[in-house]
């Protein structure tokens, strides 16, 4: 089975932090040349988990540039097109085309056999999903990427939140045995062409993560859920049922996960706010829905979590 594997310049000799994090790139990602802005070190953490047909990594770097030039591309050609999401404060891209300055939730699609140069002057953390050429084409991405491709995943499509998400949860500890590697695919092929994803495990995890951004939102319904993927609701109904429940019943258990999270950390003011904090209609609806869900009183795992604090 594969799992996640973790390297950091943390602990290690200082003056090798640059040359051991360019080593450790160069075989575990790709090929780059960094230094660290000013008198500041370089401290790097990165987690690698190689699936069948992309590599997925999720790297936290203190302020610095890399780079991959021309040179380095000749002597270590990826043959893949990268993806990177910036989680945290902006950086720029620099290519042969202009610069790009990205903010935090904006994923940024490139080739990674054309030099470019990036920045991050207040650090950096990311995920990164390295994707061969053949497989990109597979995908039907373009085959010749001029231009790096920018998408906003917060406030953009469905398709680019549900990467996202698959993309982070991979590299969760216990996870990796879970990653559909076809949906993650199928995921940024919709993205990169704008077409509408063909699997059914595709249309699937978006409409979880469309569930799940709209969770609160009491008019939340199987007609609207489809309408924000995209398919029909048939279709909807066909692939809920696919993994052995209906919209609605799935509806209402996150709803109720979310609600005994919130109750079991005991800052909630009370059961009827949680209610509908967490997109229910009526108090007495929750109360009976989570008493048959877990056996005990809404109102109990309250208090007993206000008392444990």
């Amino acid at each position: 089975m594969t799992r996640p594997v973790s390297f950091s310049t943390l602990g290690l000799p200082e003056a090798q932090h640059v040359d051991l994090w360019e080593r450790h790139n160069a075989r575990a990602l790709i090929g780059l040349r960094c230094r660290s802005l000013g008198e500041t070190r370089l401290d790097a953490t990165e987690i690698n988990l190689q699936l069948p047909n992309v590599h997925v990594a999720r790297v936290i770097g203190s302020a610095h540039v890399v780079e991959r030039s021309a040179a380095e591309i000749r002597r270590m050609p990826s043959d893949a097109v990268a993806c990177y999401l910036n989680l945290a404060d902006d950086a720029f891209f620099y290519h042969d085309d202009g610069v790009h300055l990205l903010r935090t939730g904006q994923l940024i699609v490139c080739d990674a056999d054309r030099p470019f140069v990036r920045g991050f002057s207040k650090g950096l953390e990311e995920l990164v999903v390295k994707v061969p050429r053949a497989v990109w084409r597979e995908v039907g991405g373009p085959a010749v990427l001029a231009k790096p491709l920018v998408f906003d995943v917060d406030d953009g499509c469905v398709a680019a939140r549900t990467f996202a998400r698959m993309a982070r949860r991979a590299l969760r500890p216990g996870r990796s045995d879970t990653v559909d590697e076809q949906t993650l695919l199928g995921l940024l092929g919709s993205l990169v062409t704008g077409r509408p994803p063909a699997l059914a495990s595709v249309h699937l995890a978006m409409a979880k993560v469309y569930i799940d951004r709209h969770l609160n939102e009491p008019g939340l319904s199987a007609p609207r859920i489809a309408r924000g993927v995209g398919i029909s609701e048939r279709h909807l109904s066909r692939v809920f049922a696919a993994g052995g429940t209906s919209v609605p019943q799935y509806l209402l258990g996150r709803r109720l996960e979310s609600a005994h999270a919130a109750l079991s950390a005991g800052g909630a003011a009370t059961v009827a706010e949680t209610a509908a904090r967490c997109g229910f209609g009526s108090a007495a609806h929750f109360s009976h829905r989570f008493k048959e869900r877990y056996g005990v009183r809404a109102s109990d795992v309250l208090r007993e979590a206000r008392a444990a604090r």
